[in-house]
């Protein structure tokens, strides 16, 4: 089957690395893949299917589409062109909604009409689901996000005795960082870090932000944390099994990669509720959760130093949990729901 993804970036992030392990995975099942990318576009992936560069530098024109047999759109800019593309017979136009755009992002005015488009929608979770049915009568195909094997459990954590805590700040210049709560994630770690000075903190940035952001950088002198790139999953996944406990402290995500990543390394989980997370987050068995609210997010960190015992009851469930999340359910997830809206067998 051919399938057209109208691609904005590439680069590092949880949605961007949704698409492309999806382009790569069909593109291994024997599918003609095409990524339509402005100009401007970043590759931070290693992508398997053809990538043609659109004209402009921002984005995607509608006689720039191949004739295929299924669009699949991954954001509101997008969802216009590829239906027209779809009406003048480009392909049957998907819609895979890697965030819910009007509750995150400005003009929702704007934003929330794309869900009038098209009635093929792919959504990343029950919540996601859920939100979209109620406010646009759309019922969305789930597929679930995946884990890399490249993330494991090395099993670090026995050979040393320095508790460490770890989490992940995103660059604030780029905008939509607010659901992060990231001065929330600050404020509580350093309230650790005063309780428990031998404990370690890691913040994981990933490398090009850090090099262009002026106020992580500022963090890195003015906080007694560590702060890491890693630039691949290998050193991810390293950074990982040096974490006992792993924070985030995000309120609104359709899908959480970041926190199933720490669980298949064997980390124990203390997160926020995030809508998305609720996947696979169960609190007191897998993790620990709260609600933004509840401003607790130090007393739950400070249980788990206090209580190994149940730090590792938290990581063994977080880790068998974890193995269910795999890329190639994913895809068998994405071509039934694609069999499902063309009536094609891929």
């Amino acid at each position: 089957m051919k399938f057209t993804f109208p691609i904005i970036t590439l680069s590092i992030g949880g949605a961007q690395r949704m698409l492309a392990e999806l382009v790569n995975g069909l593109t291994d099942r024997g599918h003609e893949v095409t990524i339509l990318m402005p100009r401007a576009g970043i590759v931070e992936f290693p992508i398997k299917a053809e990538i043609i560069r659109t004209r402009q530098l921002d984005y995607v024109e509608v006689d720039e589409f191949p004739p295929s047999d299924v669009i699949v759109s991954n954001y509101f800019t997008l969802v216009s062109g590829s239906q027209v593309a779809s009406e003048r017979g480009k392909g049957v136009h998907i819609r895979l909604s890697l965030c819910y755009e009007p509750a995150f992002l400005p003009d929702n005015h704007l934003t929330f009409r794309t869900y009038h488009h098209t009635r093929n929608l792919l959504v990343l979770s029950k919540w996601q689901q859920q939100l979209i049915h109620l406010l646009h009568g759309v019922m969305g195909h789930i597929v679930p996000v995946g884990l890399s094997p490249a993330f494991h459990n090395q099993h670090l954590r026995e050979s040393r005795n320095q508790l460490q805590i770890s989490a992940i700040l995103r660059k604030p210049e780029w905008g939509h960082v607010w659901h992060r709560e990231q001065d929330y994630l600050l404020h509580h770690l350093q309230l650790i870090k005063a309780q428990y000075p031998h404990v370690q903190i890691n913040i994981f940035t990933p490398p090009t932000e850090f090099a262009t952001s002026p106020y992580i950088q500022s963090l890195s002198k003015q906080y007694p944390f560590r702060f890491i790139q890693p630039a691949d999953d290998q050193a991810m996944c390293k950074h990982y099994n040096e974490s006992d406990i792993f924070v985030s402290s995000s309120t609104y995500d359709t899908a959480q990669i970041p926190g199933l990543e720490a669980m298949r390394c064997g980390a124990s989980l203390v997160t926020t509720y995030a809508g998305g997370n609720m996947d696979y987050c169960r609190n007191e068995e897998n993790c620990l959760l709260s609600y933004r609210y509840e401003n607790n997010l130090s007393d739950q960190i400070r249980r788990l130093i206090e209580d190994p015992s149940l730090r590792k009851k938290l990581a063994q469930a977080g880790e068998k949990e974890s193995m269910k999340w795999t890329w190639d359910r994913s895809l068998n997830e994405f071509e039934k729901a694609v069999y499902a809206i063309t009536g094609k067998r891929l």
